[in-house]
C-alpha cells in the first residue's frame, strides 16, 4: 500500500537503543493528505519520533506537530487548526487473534501490526493527524447560521411527548 507520506523504516535498523527520526511532509504530501482527510489544506506536519525495539516489538514514541486548515462543518468557512499530539505505539508482528480476552492496563499502548519488513513513520504521522482534528468543526458564525435555518440548540429542545414535563407537573401538585 502507497500512502501520500509514506517514511519507512526497515525493521532490520532498529536496535535495542533509541534512536530519533524527524521527518516532514513535502508540499505534494501535505496536499495529498489534505485531499485525503477532506481539509482545506495542511501548511505543516513534522514529527520527532524515538523509535526502539524491546521483547514486545518495536516502540514509537513522540510528537506530531503541524497546522491546517479546515472547512467550518456549517457555514464552510475556513477554520485554523493546530496539531500538538503525543505518539505512543507498539508495532507488533502478529495482533492477537479475535475472539481473545486481553485485561488492559493504563500504560497499554495502542498496537498495530508490522506489515513487510517496514514500519512506516509518515502513516503514523498522517494517522496522529486525522484522528487530532475535530471532525465537525464550528466556526464563530455556525450558531447564527444554523439559527437562520431553523435548526434549534440543545439547550432549546423539548421532548414533545405525553411525559415531556411529568416531572414538572408532579412538583406543582405537591
Amino acid at each position: 500500500m502507497t500512502t501520500e507520506f509514506s517514511r519507512p523504516e526497515r525493521l532490520d535498523t532498529i536496535g535495542d537503543r533509541e534512536r530519533i527520526v524527524e521527518i516532514a511532509a513535502t508540499d505534494s504530501e501535505r496536499a495529498a493528505l489534505a485531499k485525503r482527510f477532506a481539509l482545506v489544506s495542511i501548511s505543516r506536519l513534522e514529527a520527532r519520533l524515538a523509535i526502539r525495539r524491546d521483547d514486545r516489538g518495536i516502540l514509537v514514541k513522540g510528537r506530531v506537530t503541524g497546522a491546517a486548515v479546515q472547512a467550518c462543518s456549517v457555514t464552510d468557512e475556513p477554520l485554523d487548526a493546530r496539531i500538538d499530539e503525543p505518539v505512543e505505539l507498539l508495532f507488533v508482528e502478529q495482533l492477537m487473534a479475535e475472539g481473545d480476552e486481553v485485561e488492559l492496563s493504563d500504560d497499554v499502548l495502542d498496537t498495530v501490526a508490522i506489515e513487510g519488513g517496514t514500519i512506516d513513520l509518515g502513516e503514523v504521522a498522517a494517522d496522529t493527524l486525522a484522528l487530532s482534528i475535530d471532525p465537525f468543526p464550528r466556526g464563530p458564525n455556525a450558531a447564527a447560521a444554523l439559527a437562520a435555518a431553523g435548526v434549534i440548540s440543545e439547550d432549546e429542545f423539548r421532548p414533545a411527548n405525553a411525559f415531556a414535563d411529568l416531572k414538572a407537573r408532579m412538583a406543582d401538585k405537591a
